[in-house]
């Protein structure tokens, strides 16, 4: 059974709706315009909305935009007796999920209620994933405005509800413990542990100690029985970062725990049962690795279920200034610091080889040489852009980044961080930039900049 709101100005449309509806056992809720079919969605939550076009004080395209405009979870159906093809092709562009014309017989509106109803059932598994997302999103810290971080965390949240192994592939800095710690979190094993391993940290006479445990006197040193890694997981997610570093030999044993669900402790013969979600991640190419036989093909399989790839941050460029006010924030002693228009550019336009990590750090430093002053001008972070970049020639002191730029905005950026290195002073700042004074003005303008540094 559904709820379903019906809007049209005609109350033997609206009677002749509701008995077919009320027919097929859905709850009816007629109205006479779209605007009191709006008061309504604002209220309450509705399974799906039939409107009339042309109705008094708000007409059915205009309901439809409001509630686009509004992101109110209802598909709508649209109908009416004016049908032409504009009037159809504006309504599906407006977003209607179904289109019928007057007259109608019963079976076509019930067949495109059941159409419709399958919708409103795919809106509502989209906003509860959003909403998981986003609560997840808030404990775990994780900052982002670009496109791309929401359809990974889009992908890692529908992944998080299978046991499927996860492998994260991406560059150093990424944030792919992260991305690990937000599977879990998303998971139903989000109550129990998440253990994280740097399988590169572990020598390789030890490893199979520290993920598998060890028996007392299994080796010198070993004078008590010793739980490992998976062990300690049960119930919840073990990750093992750096995969690719693991000894041969280890991934063997490795492959088997994964493909039986058992582990063995060093020096001991008793299996014994693991349950544990498998999250991996490495740096290295693993692909590549298979190939030299530096990698177990069929481990690389194995672990390779659903694979995730964090972009790196210079393909993210919408994320790094949200990212910078988040550190702002982090490392905050006592006053609240500004990003100058100046220094925005410098950080935005920055290739930031190590990623986040990298920008993290460049912040800190940043609020270090700012000392007292409020504001984190260009000169702070004058170190990352070394001087002897200077010297280069003129063709390789830009390069394209691999995602491409936004060249308007570039622009707009150097004319406002040569303003600001100049303090302010327009025939300075243009100068700094090869251009006469009128030209200048021209790009200061285009950015809303001011003669204020």
């Amino acid at each position: 059974m559904a709820r379903i709101l019906i809007a049209d100005d005609e109350q033997k449309m609206r009677h002749l709706l509701s008995m077919i509806l009320e027919g097929a056992d859905h709850e009816v809720i007629p109205v006479e315009d779209g605007q009191q079919a709006y008061d309504q969605l604002e209220k309450n939550r509705f399974d799906m909305l039939i409107t009339d076009i042309k109705m008094p004080r708000m007409t059915g395209i205009q309901l439809l935009e409001r509630i686009k405009q509004e992101e109110i979870p209802c598909p709508v159906i649209i109908i009416t007796a004016f049908a032409t093809i504009d009037s159809a092709v504006d309504a599906m562009r407006t977003g209607a999920s179904d289109y019928i014309t007057k007259p109608f017989d019963t079976e076509q509106i019930l067949l495109a209620v059941e159409r419709t109803l399958n919708v409103s059932k795919l809106l509502d598994e989209n906003k509860v994933l959003k909403d998981r997302i986003r609560t997840i999103e808030q404990k775990k810290k994780i900052i982002y405005e670009s496109e791309k971080m929401r359809q990974l965390l889009e992908l890692a949240s529908n992944v998080a509800q299978s046991d499927s192994a996860v492998l994260i592939q991406g560059e150093s800095g990424t944030g792919k413990e992260l991305i690990a710690r937000f599977v879990h979190e998303a998971s139903p094993r989000a109550s129990a542990r998440f253990v994280p391993v740097n399988c590169a940290a572990i020598s390789s006479s030890l490893v199979e100690s520290e993920l598998f445990g060890h028996e007392k006197g299994a080796f010198t040193g070993a004078d008590k029985q010793v739980q490992g890694k998976f062990e300690f997981a049960s119930k919840g997610t073990i990750f093992l970062d750096e995969i690719g570093d693991l000894p041969l030999e280890t991934q063997a044993k490795l492959l088997r725990v994964l493909q039986e669900k058992r582990i063995c402790r060093v020096g001991g013969n008793k299996e014994i049962e693991t349950d544990v979600r498998v999250i991996c991640a490495t740096n290295k190419n693993l692909e590549e690795l298979v190939k030299k036989e530096k990698f177990r093909d069929d481990l690389f399989y194995r672990i390779n279920v659903f694979p995730l790839v964090p972009p790196p941050l210079r393909e993210r460029q919408d994320d790094i200034i949200p990212l910078v006010r988040h550190f702002l924030d982090q490392y905050e002693i006592g006053r609240q610091k500004e990003l100058s228009n100046g220094a925005q550019a410098i950080l935005t336009g920055h290739s930031w080889p190590g990623n986040v990590r990298e920008l993290a750090n460049a912040v800190e430093r940043g609020m270090i040489l700012s000392g007292a002053d409020g504001v984190l001008k260009t000169e702070v972070f004058s170190f990352l852009n070394p001087d002897n970049e200077k010297s280069l020639p003129e063709g390789d002191l830009f390069r394209l980044p691999p995602g491409g730029i936004d060249l308007e905005k570039v622009v707009s950026n150097l004319a406002l961080q040569a303003l600001e290195a100049a303090s302010g002073n327009q025939s300075e700042a243009a100068r700094r930039l090869g251009l006469t004074r009128a030209k200048f003005r021209v790009l200061i303008k285009q950015a809303g900049g001011s003669n204020e540094s």
